[in-house]
C-alpha cells in the first residue's frame, strides 16, 4: 500500500542521516475507505492525489509545530505492505492511517516538497493553523508539490 507521511525539511534531514523514520507508530495517509468515499471516484490516481494532500495539510499542522522550521511541506511516498498498518489504524483524520514499525528509506518512493516559490504562501498557512486555522485559502493550494528521487534528499536539506 502507498502512504505519504508528513514531515519537515528538519525532520527530513534527521530521516536522511538516519536512513529511517521513526519511531513507530508512524502518522500517515493513504486511500482509505472515508477517502474513497469523499473523492467519490475509483481513479487511483486522483485517490492518490487526494491522499497526498491530506498529508500536505499535515505538513503545515507540523511547520506550525516546529518553531524556525522553513515554510515548505514535505511529503514521503513509500510503499508499506497491508501488514504494517496497525490493526485499528486511526480515521481521526480523512485518509489517516498508522504504520506499525520503522520506515527504512529504501520502502521510500519519492518525497514531495514545495519549491521555494510557495514559502510566502506557504508561512501564511503556517501562520493560519498557528491561529486555529486550517491553512487552506492562503494560496499554499496553488502550488503543486515537487517530485524528487530519494537519491535527492541530499540536495533538499543541504
Amino acid at each position: 500500500m502507498r502512504v505519504y507521511v508528513p514531515l519537515t525539511l528538519s525532520r527530513l534531514a534527521e530521516v536522511h542521516k538516519a536512513g529511517e523514520l521513526g519511531p513507530a507508530p508512524l502518522t500517515a495517509y493513504a486511500v482509505t475507505p472515508a477517502l474513497r468515499e469523499w473523492v467519490a471516484s475509483d481513479d487511483i490516481e486522483e485517490l492518490e492525489y487526494a491522499a497526498l494532500g491530506q498529508a500536505a495539510a499535515a505538513s503545515l499542522r507540523l511547520i506550525a509545530g516546529e518553531p524556525g522550521a522553513a515554510p515548505r511541506r514535505v511529503v514521503l511516498a513509500a510503499d508499506v505492505p497491508d501488514g504494517a498498518l496497525e490493526q485499528g489504524a486511526s480515521e481521526s483524520g480523512l485518509g489517516e492511517v498508522r504504520v506499525g514499525g520503522v520506515l527504512g528509506l529504501k520502502k521510500v518512493a519519492a518525497v514531495h516538497v514545495d519549491s521555494g516559490d510557495a514559502e510566502g504562501d506557504v508561512a501564511s498557512a503556517v501562520a493560519a493553523v498557528a491561529a486555529g486555522g486550517q491553512g487552506d485559502g492562503d494560496g499554499v493550494e496553488d502550488h503543486e508539490l515537487l517530485w524528487f528521487a530519494t537519491q535527492e534528499i541530499s540536495g533538499l536539506i543541504g
